[in-house]
């Protein structure tokens, strides 16, 4: 556990900020390694399939992660403030939402993905495999709750790097059985899905053993465990709008992937395979965010404004510098990259145009990232929750589905940043009217 109260604030969250990047680097390593498996020996339909599968994934979970990023900022607000019974409370709350929600999930996910996939104008020659894949992919969804939630309360008690051990073990493994399971077994797309859950669930049970040996606030017992209505409330008050804001930002790839489907399947897989690339290439901003958002979170509630501010500007410089490397990374090498997903010169040409137009605003995504991390760290999720709304469904769906009919594809794709520059506006200027200042949990953050 790692207090983040005291010492210079660039060098902490930077430091917090590099065993979290680890992590999701293999984290993400895995999806792309799972889509180039996929891409490359199962064919674009099952890529185009994997990628039909997340949003609806993504939509399910959205309000429980909503809720576990409120009781995240709970827990580092009463470790800031050292009020350790109150974390242990908290920490226990979210595991039991957490497992009762997970299984209600499942079954609805299972029982209505086929009409779901019709919703999303999926064609038939992708429906199939996209039903294989997201029914097995469903059934493991209380082990990626629980793995998940294990790496975001350690994170906001300040530690980075134990989590950056359980990502490791799942992204290896993952990638292991990806190759036993497609290549050697021959399970076609169900051994995607199943490498998946077998991986995360055998994650989570390491997690469980390496925390139960240590004398640590996480502990895995469930007679220990109690569930405080208050302490959940707290979580729900912060965590709702960031699970609606959540579920703003599914429902809009729902919305994108429909728009995408009016195209042929070669465009579906190109997003699927760009879309990869897209999420490496942003994850630096997104776990500098993260580190931010613990930051901000322990120092109001020790009612530290003073370092808040000296870490916003300390990160924004760290997420430029970072975003601008990358761009030109990806802008000179998309094509490249679109090679290793697939071979089909139409997905590697759409994949292409897509990665050129997404760069090409990283900057933009990554400090409107900073900002979103800043607020949420103070518990301030309402007005971001709106800000989402209207960047996402007034701004980037009508635009995708306009420019769609004039330009194809490219015009999807140039929607995409027009949302983030109406999503960076509006937080910067809530983050300027100081207002999240007033939003901690604790009392000296009033």
């Amino acid at each position: 556990m790692k207090d983040l109260t005291n010492g210079p604030e660039g060098r902490l969250i930077l430091r917090f900020a590099i065993p979290m990047v680890l992590g999701n680097i293999f984290q993400q390593l895995y999806n792309v390694v799972d889509s180039i498996i996929v891409g490359k020996v199962l064919g674009e339909q099952a890529l185009a399939a994997v990628g039909a599968s997340f949003p609806i994934f993504y939509t399910l979970i959205a309000f429980v992660i909503g809720i576990g990023s409120g009781a995240t900022v709970v827990i580092s607000q009463y470790f800031g403030a050292k009020n350790f019974e109150q974390v242990k409370r908290a920490i226990g709350t979210i595991y039991i939402f957490i497992f009762i929600a997970s299984l209600l999930l499942t079954a609805f996910g299972i029982i209505f993905s086929r009409e779901i996939f019709t919703l999303l104008k999926v064609g038939e020659d992708v429906m199939p495999e996209a039903i294989k894949y997201f029914t097995i992919y469903m059934s493991g969804l209380v082990v990626f709750f629980g793995f998940n939630s294990t790496a975001s309360i350690l994170r906001g008690l300040g530690d980075s790097k134990t989590p950056l051990l359980f990502f490791t073990i799942s992204t290896v493994a993952n990638i292991a059985l990806d190759l036993l399971f497609i290549i050697v077994f021959k399970w076609g797309i169900e051994g995607a899905a199943i490498a998946t859950v077998v991986a995360q669930g055998g994650a989570f049970i390491t997690a469980i053993f390496v925390l139960n040996s240590r004398d640590h606030l996480i502990h895995f017992s469930w007679k220990s465990m109690v569930f405080d209505r208050l302490i959940f409330l707290k979580s729900a008050r912060i965590g709702l709008p960031t699970g609606f804001q959540q579920a703003f930002v599914a429902l809009g790839m729902m919305a994108l992937i429909r728009i995408i489907n009016n195209f042929d399947t070669p465009v579906l897989a190109a997003y699927t395979a760009a879309s990869r690339i897209d999420a490496m290439a942003a994850m630096p901003a997104m776990n500098l965010a993260s580190a931010l958002a613990a930051f901000v979170g322990q120092n109001l509630g020790a009612g530290r404004i003073d370092r808040i501010k000296k870490g916003v500007r300390a990160t924004l410089i760290m997420a430029w510098t970072i975003s601008f490397l990358v761009m030109g990374i990806v802008i000179l090498k998309g094509e490249g990259l679109m090679m290793l997903f697939s071979d089909s010169p139409e997905v590697i040409m759409h994949g292409k145009n897509y990665l050129i137009i997404i760069s090409s605003f990283y900057p933009v995504f990554s400090t409107m990232f900073i900002m979103h991390g800043t607020l949420r760290g103070a518990g301030d999720t309402l007005v971001p929750m709106f800000i989402t709304l209207i960047s996402l469904w007034i701004i980037r769906i009508p635009l995708a589905a306009i420019l769609s009919k004039e330009f194809g594809p490219t015009g999807i794709w140039w929607a995409i940043p027009c949302g983030w520059i109406m999503g960076l506006a509006g937080s910067y200027l809530w983050y300027l009217s100081g207002k999240w200042k007033n939003k901690g949990v604790t009392p000296k953050s009033f």
